[in-house]
């Protein structure tokens, strides 16, 4: 028994002592976002899109109005005016369902295009923020359960590294 109480104390000495991991938080998502190729992107968005966006919300306010007049007058209207409202009802909402898709491809075409050419300039500011700090653990906000003490948020600095890299 001795000896095996010696060799656990041997061992014992000769393990390193363990650290704590370095860990920080990083909301990639807001790091990408305040970037100023985002904002740029944002930008050429807008200017591609933007006439479709205001028809949209033009119709949709269209169509309320519409609606709106058909509830409140649609029993004192002859068959046919009640015929025509419903039929630039159904016409205007499906100008409205258009625009929409066509809006919502526009973006998701765009945010795609951007994501892919930033992926490398993202992973080259994060691993300098890495280096830079000695974290060992990376983790998302949303995904910190509990911690003791108020982890260092990263965000910040991984935006300010993507802007200045070529």
């Amino acid at each position: 028994m001795r000896k095996l109480a010696a060799a656990v104390c041997l061992f014992g000495a000769m393990v390193l002592p363990a650290h704590a991991a370095e860990v920080a938080v990083l909301d990639w998502r807001a790091a990408l976002m305040n970037t100023q190729s985002a904002q740029s992107s944002l930008s050429q968005l807008e200017q591609q899109i933007g006439g479709q966006q205001r028809e949209a919300q033009s119709l949709g306010n269209e169509l309320q109005q519409l609606q709106e007049r058909l509830q409140r007058e649609g029993e004192t209207m002859s068959q046919g005016q009640r015929d025509s409202l419903i039929a630039e009802l159904q016409e205007k909402g499906s100008r409205f369902e258009q625009l929409r898709r066509e809006v919502l491809q526009a973006q998701q075409r765009s945010e795609q295009q951007f994501l892919d050419g930033a992926e490398s300039k993202l992973e080259r500011a994060v691993e300098q923020v890495l280096q830079r700090h000695n974290i060992d653990v990376l983790v998302e906000p949303q995904g910190v359960l509990h911690s003791s003490t108020d982890l260092p948020n990263v965000t910040n600095e991984v935006t300010q590294i993507f802007d200045s890299l070529n």
